[in-house]
């Protein structure tokens, strides 16, 4: 299997290329695939992950669905998502703007974007040093991570190559995201130790 980026590329390199309806079947069918695969290994992972139509009124009502009762919640300001797709999560009760690190630790709700996912692992890819989301994705009880579901990848390589996602693997400052926080260090599993209790992924389509 290949990533979206690489699949792209091939369709519209060919010598004889296909019919531009036939081109975007097959692209389809792949990041369909992709998807798929990500959604299996994401909650083999320990982590939830829902498909929701790409506009903030559907990005809050997900929000809300995973957090009813949440009482404080942070907005991470995206970087690669259009920042109105979070204007009806902003208007949500229980919005935390301060960033001390008395109010993030807090935290019941962290929400931030993420640049990308990789299918074969269920993992997303954070940028730690952007306006707090590495803070807010670390210190809040629920992670919910908003994907773009064309962000999608087959392995953690194709993150290190120029040609995948415009190369944004290389220039940023990055972590991969697998599940809640978990640790077996003092012997039985248990999660939230070090991080979240639970990983929610909203992918966005």
């Amino acid at each position: 299997m290949k990533s979206v980026s690489t699949i792209e590329t091939n369709l519209t390199t060919q010598s004889e290329p296909l019919h531009s309806a036939e081109a975007m079947q097959a692209f389809t069918a792949a990041a369909t695939d992709l998807l798929c695969q990500f959604e299996q290994e994401a909650c083999a992972a320990a982590a939830t992950v829902e498909r929701v139509p790409r506009s903030a009124e559907h990005l809050a009502a997900a929000v809300r669905r995973v957090a009813p009762e949440a009482r404080r919640i942070a907005i991470a300001e995206p970087l690669d998502l259009s920042p109105e797709l979070f204007a009806s999560c902003r208007a949500l009760p229980g919005i935390v703007h301060e960033r001390t690190k008395e109010a993030l630790s807090s935290l019941d709700v962290g929400i931030t974007d993420t640049f990308a996912g990789v299918a074969r692992t269920g993992s997303i890819c954070v940028c730690v040093d952007h306006e707090y989301s590495g803070s807010i994705s670390l210190l809040a009880r629920l992670h919910i991570a908003v994907l773009a579901a064309e962000m999608i990848v087959e392995r953690p390589r194709d993150l290190l190559r120029s040609d995948c996602l415009e190369g944004k693997g290389l220039k940023r400052n990055f972590v991969f995201i697998t599940g809640p926080s978990a640790t077996a260090d003092m012997g039985p599993l248990v999660r939230g130790v070090h991080g979240p209790h639970r990983l929610h992924i909203v992918v966005l389509v």
